[in-house]
């Protein structure tokens, strides 16, 4: 961790010094800039929803890392060894160390689809060179209540942050793409999953914080893993225009491991 260059896995304290010190390029400043300040800012008077998030930051706990490429095979497959090294220590490092992804933007500006089209292709891509055979126990259709993501042999939950969103601003980075991964295991270890009480109060507060900080009522696809009704993977990107946005999850996962041509660590 905090080894030389961008595409390192740095913990806060690094990642605003080199900031600080003009050792990065400036979208991974600005992408910096912009992300502290909208999760310890307000908006209409009104936190930023997740509480723990803004939290950990304030308490300097997240790690960090960017990637230059949000299509290029050798920027993603850097991205899977960080996210594995992420696994491997974050533990160690605070109770509430998720992962944040920083993407250098396009040349120009892109739309909602293209960014749905991004972020599957790079969870596609992550799950194609996965080291670890999927979890036994999560089911491989997304259309299961019960899916989430994986990657190591963790189940795990990436948000994203995007230029596109206008009305859901605590989604809305002007940077460029960003992705936040939050292992399911940090849930369970802090309390707060959907079947404990204090987890039924944080999204209470959360849902609450939504409707002021955005301006509009939560996303109809906001909901829990596990919930016979709710499905996790829209909840990864929300769709601000409905004809933009997948109906389906584009992933296709498999068992089969290794995966033909996966290119391992």
């Amino acid at each position: 961790m905090n080894e030389p260059g961008i595409q390192s896995l740095m913990d806060q304290d690094t990642l605003e010094r080199r900031v600080r010190a003009g050792e990065t390029p400036e979208w991974v400043a600005d992408h910096w800039r912009t992300f502290r300040e909208g999760l310890l800012g307000e908006r209409n008077g009104t936190p930023f929803p997740c509480f723990f998030g803004a939290e950990s930051v304030q308490q300097g706990e997240p790690l960090y890392t960017a990637v230059p490429s949000m299509s290029e095979a050798d920027d993603l497959l850097t991205l899977r060894d960080r996210i594995l090294e992420y696994l491997e220590c974050y533990r160690d490092h605070s109770d509430r160390a998720s992962l944040v992804t920083f993407f250098k933007p396009p040349e120009k500006s892109s739309s909602e689809r293209e960014y749905h089209d991004a972020l599957w292709h790079i969870l596609q891509t992550l799950h194609l060179h996965d080291p670890e055979p999927w979890p036994e126990d999560i089911p491989t259709d997304p259309d299961d209540p019960y899916w989430e993501f994986c990657l190591g042999g963790e189940p795990m939950f990436p948000t994203c942050r995007a230029p596109f969103y206008e009305e859901r601003k605590s989604r809305y980075c002007p940077i460029g793409l960003e992705i936040t991964f939050q292992p399911r295991a940090l849930f369970e270890n802090l309390g707060v999953t959907a079947d404990t009480d204090a987890g039924q109060h944080a999204r209470e507060v959360i849902q609450d914080r939504l409707e002021g900080y955005d301006g509009v009522c939560p996303h109809a696809d906001l909901g829990d893993w596990g919930v016979e009704t709710d499905r996790e993977w829209p909840q990864y990107m929300f769709s601000e225009d409905e004809a933009q946005a997948p109906s389906t999850c584009p992933m296709t996962v498999t068992r089969e491991h290794p995966k033909p041509a996966a290119r391992l660590p």
